[in-house]
């Protein structure tokens, strides 16, 4: 049973070599599609096998997408890892041994994530286990078409849970970290944005049975509940109710600078970018003049489109261009 991995890079050295060793017991092709890495990224990767293709980044929905539709893609399941993520050897095991005995209407396949922060396993604040769809038939699954957050999808069939270690576990510091969620929340607030005044089409194909119930769900409760809240006291809420009533404060004092961080810091900064944005287009009626500004402030190409139709889950229709 074939298996081609993909996985997106950008000045990744001090993680690719970790990454592909994980997969080479159960994958035939590894895919990497860098973004142009001024490190050593790409011989590294060249020297354990994998093919190297390069591409300009857009956002991560949009590269990944490329690779699916113009990779030479060979095997009949497809793997998404990212590069500071880690297929432990019971998951391997499991991959290689039971994805060949799956029935055919099994399309796609949930693992359960860890993060680890600060060596540490982030174990409770209802960050473990985090299930996301990362394996599916080849044809059967694309990646939603967003700024952030974007999960896999598939169609034609159910999606199953293999347990087993899949960790996410990033070797840089915390200035990368904090880097990082700033411009996570710069594309997050683009999202929240474009929930609002409708300046082009969002893509709508999550669900419980397109990718894992638990991501279908914490997406509802975002966009319909949390995006609601005024920021001031939603992002207060949601620490607490991850540091106390989802036990946080177990994970101890690395875990304290985590939680605070990634569920305080970083969910107050998108509030923030939002009311940015927004009093800066306030004056602004039309969508094109909306999306030039906020092009203009955000650094990322945005164009109005009209509000789409929800995407289908039985094939994978082209989703008109955000360029």
């Amino acid at each position: 049973m074939s298996i081609t991995a993909i996985i997106l890079t950008y000045n990744e050295a001090i993680h690719i070599e970790r990454a592909i060793r994980s997969i080479q017991p159960f994958a035939d092709q590894i895919c990497v599609v860098d973004s142009g890495s001024t490190d050593d990224t790409r011989d590294i990767a060249r020297q354990l096998g994998a093919e190297v293709h390069t591409h300009a980044f857009i956002n991560q929905a949009r590269q990944f997408q490329w690779a699916l539709d113009t990779l030479d893609i060979r095997g009949p399941w497809v793997l998404r890892l990212d590069a500071d993520e880690i297929i432990e050897p019971d998951l391997a095991h499991r991959i290689a041994t039971e994805l060949p005995g799956l029935p055919a209407d099994v399309v796609g396949i949930n693992f359960k994530r860890k993060h680890i922060f600060m060596d540490r396993w982030v174990r409770h604040g209802g960050r473990y286990p985090l299930v996301m769809l990362r394996l599916w038939r080849h044809g059967h699954g694309r990646i939603e078409d967003r700024w952030m957050d974007e999960h896999m999808v598939v169609w034609g069939g159910r999606t199953v849970t293999f347990e087993g270690g899949f960790a996410d576990h990033n070797l840089h510091d915390l200035g990368y970290f904090t880097d990082k969620h700033n411009k996570y929340a710069t594309r997050e607030a683009i999202e929240v944005l474009n929930q609002r005044l409708h300046l082009f089409a969002r893509d709508e194909a999550l669900n419980a049975h397109s990718a894992s119930a638990q991501a279908a769900f914490k997406r509802w409760v975002k966009e319909r509940v949390y995006n609601r809240i005024p920021f001031t006291l939603s992002a207060a809420l949601y620490f607490l109710w991850r540091y106390i009533f989802q036990l946080g404060f177990l994970d101890g004092r690395s875990g304290l600078v985590y939680h605070f961080l990634q569920g305080y810091w970083y969910r107050f900064l998108v509030g923030a970018k939002v009311m940015e944005l927004e009093r800066a287009v306030a004056h602004l009626d039309d969508k094109n003049l909306i999306c030039t500004e906020l092009s203009r402030l955000t650094g990322h190409r945005l164009v109005a489109q009209p509000e789409a139709a929800p995407v289908p889950n039985v094939q994978p229709p082209p989703l008109a261009t955000r360029l």
